[in-house]
């Protein structure tokens, strides 16, 4: 198959302008990190059932596999006299900032339309709530795609640079997920907004609203910095590259799955049993401390919010851990085999951790049987030794995380370098088995926390063989990358 390769409009720039374009992740990131340690327990506050709280999270799957590419394929031909990226980019900021809003008033907007405040399910706020999550992981991918062009475009053809470039958006990605995980840890964050107090949004939801403004005002100066000060040197379309529209994107996609040669097909087969280890926790991590750890029930007492916002801190530190190993892993994966050897030991320390919460779950539990009080009042929290336990598994979690940030986008780069797709292309094709076993676990794990009691353990086990699969499947059948590009596996990269 013929592919159009577009080429990059302007030479090598300057590293401020790369640093500038690259900064944006940390916005986007900020939000992205106040989804991943807030919403699901939001979402049952507004009265969506625990085994129904994951389908919300289909809509990030969904646009991964659609917005991402679409958007990526029409940025890398856009004429618009504001550059290819740039009109994207400013688009996708806006969109966050309207559903960020929708998402932060969703029980006040639902109370005004006629939902009550004595009944535990609020169903227009859950409607509301639902288009704006929606809207904004759709916006979240429109971002992400034209962001990392725009750093190849500015990074033209030196590959020195290239490298840098994608350091430092993993960079401030780790500073963006610090930055989220802080604000969403604390309690008072409310009191510099006290106008997001109100009858039909309590101190969790005021907090939620606090942590919102913060992440728009933080990503529209990161992007109106870069658009005013990075210009992009307007494209113009040749004749071979005109026409196709939608559905030479569709047959590129298809030509690129028909030529994917074994190499790759192994490699997407990991990164799919890879992430259906992932998705579990990090859907449900922070709703795991409030009720497991910490003992809470949503909408209820102190404890639930206690153990969200302690699962917020949980993230912080796995964000630092994940920053410090994404440096470390350059060193760790050196060699022939080091990516392969690497990823199938950093799976079976996911599975250990994983396993791990049980234990912790356990030690919580009974100490709440031991203190138990009398008139049905709540449980004293756990005690330090269960607290530290649980917050060590979320930070030794940072490490097999960089991993998955890392070699599998590498090694898809390598083992599709001759399917004639491009590295763009490639990558979404990867990403289609990230988004995929997402969708699975979003779907599933909710009724099977259900069958067995409501609880989040379930879909933490179902991970942890998961983990254990591609573990195995790394390190016997994933094909280690030529001798002479396995250096180049180490290059960080993020997902979304």
């Amino acid at each position: 198959m013929e592919v159009d390769r577009v080429k990059s409009p302007e030479p090598s720039s300057p590293i401020s302008k790369i640093v500038l374009v690259a900064s944006i992740a940390a916005g986007v990131q900020f939000g992205w990190a106040l989804q991943l340690s807030l919403l699901t327990p939001y979402v049952q506050q507004l009265g969506v059932p625990h085994k129904w709280a994951a389908v919300v999270w289909l809509c990030g799957p969904i646009s991964g596999l659609l917005v991402q590419p679409i958007v990526g394929y029409y940025s890398d031909r856009s004429t618009s006299r504001f550059g290819r990226r740039r009109p994207f980019i400013a688009g996708g900021a806006g969109l966050v900032a309207i559903a960020v809003f929708l998402i932060g008033y969703a029980a006040d907007i639902g109370v005004r339309s006629g939902d009550s405040l004595q009944k535990s399910t609020k169903p227009r706020a859950v409607a509301v709530f639902v288009v704006g999550f929606w809207v904004l992981d759709v916006a979240n991918n429109m971002l992400q795609g034209p962001c990392r062009a725009l750093l190849a475009d500015l990074s033209g053809s030196d590959s020195k640079k290239m490298r840098t470039a994608n350091a430092l958006y993993s960079f401030f990605m780790a500073v963006g997920n610090v930055l989220g995980y802080a604000a969403g840890s604390l309690s008072v964050l409310h009191k510099a907004f006290p106008f997001t107090m109100t009858k039909a949004c309590d101190i969790y939801c005021a907090n939620l609203k606090s942590c919102f403004f913060l992440s728009i005002f933080l990503l529209v100066l990161l992007t109106v910095l870069a658009l005013t000060l990075v210009k992009e040197t307007p494209f113009e379309k040749n004749a071979e590259g005109a026409g196709g529209g939608g559905l030479l994107l569709f047959g590129e996609i298809f030509g690129a799955f028909r030529q994917l040669k074994k190499p790759m097909w192994i490699l997407l087969l990991v990164t799919c049993m890879n992430w259906v280890a992932w998705f579990g926790f990090l859907l449900f991590d922070t709703d795991w401390m409030g009720k497991e750890v910490y003992g809470g029930v949503v909408g209820k007492g102190r404890l639930y919010d206690m153990g969200v916002r302690a699962g917020s801190l949980g993230l912080m530190l796995n964000a630092i851990v994940l920053g410090a190993m994404s440096l470390a892993i350059v060193y760790f994966a050196r060699g022939v085999d080091g990516p392969k050897r690497i990823w199938g030991v950093a799976n079976f320390f996911l599975a250990i951790c994983l396993l791990m919460t049980i234990l912790v779950t356990k030690m919580a539990e009974n100490h709440r049987h031991a203190h138990a009080l009398v008139g049905g009042a709540e449980p004293p929290p756990p005690p330090t030794g269960v607290k530290a336990g649980a917050l060590l598994i979320f930070a030794m979690l940072g490490i097999p995380q960089a991993v998955t940030f890392s070699i599998p986008f590498a090694m898809a780069s390598i083992f599709s370098s001759n399917s004639g797709a491009g590295q763009g292309l490639s990558l979404g094709v990867l990403n289609i088995s990230i988004v995929v076993p997402q969708m699975f676990v979003s779907v599933i794990s909710g009724p099977l926390d259900a069958s067995f009691g409501g609880g989040n353990l379930p879909a933490f086990v179902l991970g942890a063989v998961a983990a254990v699969i591609s573990g195995i499947l790394a390190l016997t059948v994933l094909p280690s990358p030529p001798p002479d590009q396995a250096n180049q596996t180490v290059l960080p990269a993020g997902f979304h």
